[in-house]
C-alpha cells in the first residue's frame, strides 16, 4: 500500500504565525492555462534544511537524496498532548535512520500553537541514535514558544526535518519514504511531495 503523507498545498493550507500564504492566481491566454504561484519555503508539507537556522548550514539542493529516500519508521505519539519528550522514544529508535513522529495534529486543519513538539533532550536522543531525517506532522518540530534551541540541535547534527506531514491514516510500523523537495540553489526549505509504502513493495 501506497500513503500519500503530504498534505495539499494551498490557499486555505496551515499557515504558521509569519509564514507567506500560498496564493494562486490563473492566467487564461485564451489558448492554454498557466498559474502563478506565491509560496515560501516553509509552505505545506516541507523540508527543513541546516541553513534555515544556521549559518553556512547546507542548503536544500545539496541535501544527498538518499537522506529523503529509504527505510523510515512512522511512531506514534498521539496520546502526547503538547512535549514529545525522551519517554515517547526510549527503547524505539533502534535501527532507524528516517523517523516520523504521528500525533494528533495530523487530523487539524487549523494552526494550534499547542501543537505537539520535541524538548531538547529528546532532540538529543534523535542526534546520539544517529537519525539523520526526522519528520513530524506539527507545523513545527519546535513547540510555538520554542527559541529555536531544538531546531540548531536537530539541524547542527547535518540532520534535515520534514514538517506538516499527514499521517493520520497511517499506522505506525516500518515503511520506505520518498520525500523530495524542490531544487532551489541556495534555498533554506521546499515544499516537498512525501509518500510512504509499505516495505514489502521496495523490492
Amino acid at each position: 500500500m501506497i500513503y500519500d503523507i503530504t498534505r495539499d498545498l494551498s490557499a486555505d493550507a496551515i499557515l504558521y504565525p509569519g509564514d507567506i500564504r500560498p496564493r494562486f492566481r490563473e492566467i487564461d491566454n485564451g489558448q492554454y492555462r498557466v498559474t502563478e504561484m506565491t509560496i515560501g519555503t516553509h509552505s505545506g508539507t516541507h523540508i527543513d534544511a541546516p541553513s534555515h537556522y544556521l549559518e553556512g548550514g547546507r542548503t536544500v539542493d545539496q541535501i544527498p537524496l538518499d537522506v529523503l529516500t529509504g527505510s523510515a519508521r512512522v511512531l506514534d505519539c498521539s496520546d502526547v498532548e503538547t512535549v514529545i519528550g525522551p519517554g515517547s522514544l526510549a527503547g524505539r529508535l533502534a535501527g532507524v535512520r528516517t523517523l516520523l513522529l504521528k500525533t494528533w495534529f495530523s487530523r487539524r486543519e487549523q494552526f494550534d500553537p499547542g501543537y505537539p513538539a520535541l524538548s531538547l533532550e529528546a532532540a538529543d536522543l534523535i542526534v546520539e541514535a544517529g537519525i539523520t531525517c526526522l519528520g513530524t506532522d506539527a507545523p513545527s518540530i519546535e513547540a510555538f514558544s520554542g527559541d529555536g534551541s531544538v531546531h540548531r540541535r536537530l539541524l547542527g547534527s547535518g540532520m534535515v526535518v520534514l514538517e506538516l506531514l499527514d499521517l493520520a491514516a497511517v499506522p505506525e510500523g516500518d515503511y520506505h519514504m520518498v520525500a523530495l523537495p524542490m531544487r532551489l540553489a541556495g534555498a533554506d526549505g521546499s515544499p516537498v511531495r512525501a509518500i510512504l509504502c509499505n516495505k514489502d513493495r521496495e523490492e
